[in-house]
């Protein structure tokens, strides 16, 4: 899932209702924590509250006039994206007030997207994922500032001291110091849950709970281990805890069920014209179940934003501890610094990003995007007792984020303050697909030539990704293999002892990789081998530190 915190673009940028708090576009990856220094004990649960919350400014007759403009605006949005589908649903003072949807499960049918249409969640599954947690929590089975090495001894990062004192609350903040998107790409190649988590204790920590790097392998890890701690599995524990308790009876965190609907949207990418088309490929993310691979439908999520807007009740039933459930809903560390003196920060609870507007109001969100297929949004403004869910299946192009401020400016202002069609679709094209540092597809116009063959081949060893090998293929090109499932890449010639390839094939490669990539023999003076070999795309958030280099055997 390639993914990370978009924070508050409109909020940090000064909008008139503020920005919403979501995910998904790597714009504030490297920022610095609030948090801050190395008490091991830093509490998940705040001390002390706000002294007031502000006026509620919106009542039924905004969001009924809210609701009745918002039809055209979705479908003229559909139309000047090409996203095929959408769903929305709306939430006001504890009632579903609109749960609709506008264009097709799939281009080249009519088979219309529902309000019971089962999306795929992407990391919307965070806050779900974190009530769930909350609940096993309220339950005193674990605590959020418990140490996950309480519940699961195997669990190691590279530092045995963090190991020992890292929190479900700290992987839930993604402040644990891992970096951002450790293990997605050994996912990518076929890694299983087990296998990702167990290569974390081989990436390189930056320090404890002061940075802010989002990552989808730790906050699984403690997902699963507070599951456990339960005594079931995360797919069970969502189902018993959240699912069922709120009727959401067309949710799922199982990836074999979402794909058992019929009535499913069907994930669509671009191609390289720009032009929409089926998904090739389904993304399965049941490897990050608690990060990123829940389904649900606008009708299911709009019980789900009922439950948090009602601080863990619903129809008259408490379902997660209010307190537990308030700790999710806490800043616990700076995601995104202000970008000038007039911008605010925004902030990262667990599992919600947290942010406020220039009305004073809390903002809580969280969006999720699949490049293979789906972009999607929730975003509340607690003291307005408003929520809005955003799901549709195509890629992210700012869709989902753009519908979810609009309504919010319908409700707030009466029009919509400003194009947020454009604005998140500048945005997102700018940090999801960035132009590569280097074009490895154009080559120096005089490179300097390889060395033969033999000098390449061989075995290779990394202890995060294994064995990778070099091989001539049937038409004497260099091969390479690495990973799970052996992936292999035919890799072209660029400069000396670089050569390059795209990363495409795969279980679900083309997730994290969105660019040709650079392989980098290095071959010492005077020898006849090369001693190792990096590939920059396995090196992904950690480029220089090792993490894609590889020994020879």
């Amino acid at each position: 899932m390639l993914a990370t915190s978009l924070g508050a673009v409109a909020c940090s940028e000064g909008s008139s209702s503020g920005g919403s708090s979501s995910d998904d576009a790597p714009t504030q990856s490297e920022q610095g924590s609030s948090t801050g220094g190395d008490d091991a004990s830093s509490s998940a649960y705040p001390s002390s509250g706000p002294p007031g919350d502000p006026d509620q400014t919106i009542d039924k007759a905004d969001v009924d006039a809210a609701v009745e403009q918002f039809g055209p605006i979705a479908e003229d949005a559909l139309e000047r994206t090409g996203v095929p589908g959408v769903a929305v649903s709306v939430v006001y003072d504890d009632e579903v007030v609109m749960s609709e949807g506008f264009g097709v499960r799939e281009l080249g049918t009519d088979e219309r997207v529902g309000a019971d249409t089962v999306f795929q969640l992407a990391s919307v599954s965070k806050p779900l994922g974190s009530a769930v947690v909350a609940s096993i929590v309220g339950d005193e089975v674990i605590d959020w500032d418990e140490p996950i090495t309480e519940v699961d001894s195997s669990f190691e990062l590279a530092d045995p001291w963090v190991s020992e004192h890292v929190t479900f609350a700290d992987m839930y903040a993604h402040r644990s110091g891992l970096p951002e998107h450790a293990g997605d790409i050994l996912e990518d190649l076929g890694g299983d849950r087990q296998e990702v988590l167990e290569a974390l204790r081989y990436f390189p920590l930056s320090p404890f709970r002061a940075t802010y790097a989002y990552t989808n392998a730790g906050l699984t890890e403690a997902g699963v281990s507070a599951a456990e701690a339960a005594g079931s599995s995360w797919t069970e524990a969502s189902e018993a805890r959240l699912y069922e308790p709120l009727g959401m009876n067309r949710s799922s965190s199982s990836f074999e069920d979402y794909m058992e609907y019929s009535d499913r949207a069907i994930p669509h990418v671009r191609d390289d014209r720009g032009d929409w088309i089926v998904a090739p490929q389904q993304r399965d993310a049941q490897a990050q179940s608690p990060a990123g691979g829940a389904s649900s439908t606008v009708n299911d999520m709009a019980q789900f934003a009922r439950m948090q807007l009602g601080a863990g009740t619903f129809e008259d039933k408490q379902i997660v501890d209010e307190e537990a459930l308030l700790a999710t809903r806490t800043p616990h560390v700076t995601s995104g610094p202000p970008r000038s003196p007039s911008a605010r920060s925004s902030f990262y609870g667990l599992g919600w990003n947290v942010s406020y507007d220039d009305h004073g109001r809390t903002r809580l969100g969280h969006s999720g995007a699949f490049v293979m297929g789906a972009a999607t949004t929730i975003a509340m403004v607690p003291n307005e007792d408003l929520a809005v869910v955003v799901l549709t299946n195509g890629q992210p192009v700012g869709l989902d984020l753009a519908l979810a401020e609009t309504f919010v400016d319908l409700a707030s202002e009466g029009e919509v303050s400003r194009d947020w069609v454009e604005l998140y679709g500048e945005v997102i094209e700018a940090t999801i697909y960035p132009e590569p540092e280097v074009d490895y597809t154009d080559p120096p116009a005089d490179p300097a030539p390889p060395a033969d063959s033999d000098t390449y081949l061989g075995d290779y060893e990394n202890d995060i990704y294994g064995t990778l090998q070099i091989a001539e293929g049937s038409d004497g090109d260099l091969q390479l293999t690495v990973g799970p499932d052996d992936s292999t890449f035919t890799f072209k010639h660029y400069d000396g002892d670089t050569f390059w390839f795209m990363p495409t094939g795969g279980a679900s490669i083309a997730e994290n990789a969105l660019h040709a990539t650079g392989v980098v023999f290095e071959v010492p003076d005077g020898s006849e081998q090369a001693e190792s070999v990096t590939v920059q795309w396995l090196e992904g958030e950690s480029p220089g530190e090792g993490v894609g280099t590889f020994e020879r055997s």
